[in-house]
């Protein structure tokens, strides 16, 4: 069934154009409803990044909540993790968070959770999404039955000491220099807290948002400036974020990127030799360098593929009891402590392996050498540029090419009108030839 409103993570789209106040006080009025299980007072908690427009998502949600008889709890700016790990501790009924996540700040969305911190599965979202376009006047509260709204202290400190208990008793990251980027995002202000907590020295970007500068040259989609930042401080590792913090990307002390590849491959292997991996395999996407299964399969763990997406992936891990998978992105989802992707989770486990193995991040981060892959963006205006016969045809000519010797991905983003052409194996020059063919016939198209 095609799906009107939700996409690969919540809603999203531009502000005051696909995203505007009408949709989110339906959204609330459609959500609520359906979360309206029982005769107790119902609640839904909402957490929002620091885009501008958040305000007027935030305002338009709260109005449609309390329209259907839900009380709302407004929590500010915090990571999209923390509202689904205050969801479930607060035993709300529902979750909300406004954010658009890795997107520039004109662009917001609305990401929900149910009351287990779990994002809703597609069921769910058709649900809501039928009553969106239904009437709802009929359904709305009466007199006395109204919600009520009211904003909520201390969600950031119960945020903070729920990461840091994630990380043994005793362990101190003194002695670490960290330089943390937070993207002017949501977390802005949790993030290096935490880090000083645990006796980090933190040298912190990318924490003085103003509405608009949020993911602006800085945060995991550009972490150029922190890889300078990094160098220029002699700091041990640098931390980046995305705007809603639910991504990381780590520096090593040379100022060179590690992927989330990396950092599963880093995580899986420490967890494997703890005893704490549930079981020998890691999930990720279909997007993960074959360098990554390679290396993983030496030490008897299997790397499981889903479609891209980090619901997928939990959705997979979920179903078949694995607590370690992610996104070369830098979604590390660890499933004994949180409901989805967590940066600040993912760094915190990184940086422990940092201390037991008193190696620099350079060592301890690089754990394989990937294949050549080449990754390129088509943007599109309007249409379905995967259709075109042209395009079908190049896309099979490439994968005749490759037939054995590499992997073809092209695909539709979930998020935006962008189309993913990703091309990998050992023959770089031939990678990059036809991943090229691909963009050329797709630029035409589009």
């Amino acid at each position: 069934m095609a799906r009107r409103y939700f996409g690969t993570d919540g809603i999203r789209g531009r502000a005051n154009g696909e995203i505007t106040p009408e949709l989110a006080l339906k959204v609330g009025q459609a959500a609520g409803l359906i979360f309206r299980r029982g005769d107790h007072r119902h609640r839904v908690l909402i957490g929002k990044d620091t885009r501008l427009s958040g305000y007027m998502i935030e305002t338009a949600l709260v109005a449609g909540f309390t329209s259907v008889g839900m009380d709302v709890l407004l929590t500010g700016p915090i990571p999209t993790p923390a509202v689904g790990m205050l969801t479930r501790s607060m035993r709300a009924d529902l979750g909300v968070m406004i954010s658009a996540s890795h997107n520039p700040f004109d662009d917001n969305g609305i990401k929900l959770f149910g009351p287990d911190g779990f994002k809703l599965s597609d069921e769910v979202e058709h649900q809501i999404e039928a009553l969106i376009d239904s009437e709802l006047l009929k359904r709305l509260a009466k007199g006395t039955d109204l919600g009520r709204a009211k904003r909520i202290d201390g969600v950031q400190d119960r945020y903070i000491e729920f990461a840091k208990r994630t990380l043994p008793r005793n362990l101190s990251l003194g002695g670490l220099r960290v330089v943390v980027d937070c993207a002017h995002g949501a977390g802005y202000r949790v993030t290096p807290e935490a880090l000083r907590e645990l006796d980090a020295e933190v040298i912190t970007m990318g924490v003085e948002p103003d509405g608009f500068n949020i993911n602006h040259e800085c945060g995991s989609t550009e972490p150029t400036a922190l890889c300078l930042k990094v160098k220029e401080m002699r700091a041990d590792i640098g931390i980046a974020l995305d705007g809603d913090a639910d991504r990381v990307l780590i520096v090593d002390e040379r100022g060179r990127i590690v992927d989330g590849d990396q950092l599963l491959a880093v995580i899986a292997e420490s967890w494997q030799a703890d005893g704490r991996l549930a079981k020998p395999g890691v999930v990720a996407t279909v997007m993960s360098n074959l360098g990554l299964e390679r290396y993983l399969g030496k030490l008897g763990i299997a790397l499981i593929c889903t479609p891209v997406g980090d619901r997928y992936v939990l959705e997979q891990m979920r179903a078949h009891g694995y607590n370690v998978g992610g996104e070369p992105s830098g979604h590390i989802i660890l499933s004994d402590y949180t409901t989805t992707g967590d940066g600040l989770l993912a760094a915190l486990q990184v940086l422990a392996v940092v201390k037991k193995q008193d190696q620099p991040v350079s060592k301890v981060c690089h754990r394989f050498d990937p294949l050549p892959q080449v990754l390129k963006n088509v943007r599109y205006k309007s249409g379905k540029p995967l259709e075109n016969a042209k395009v079908r045809s190049a896309i099979e000519d490439a994968e005749a090419r490759l037939d054995g010797h590499g992997r073809l991905i092209v695909r539709s983003s979930g998020t935006e009108p962008v189309i993913r052409v990703m091309g990998e194996g050992d023959d770089k020059v031939l990678v990059e030839e036809v991943v090229d063919d691909i963009v050329d016939a797709l630029t035409n198209a589009a």
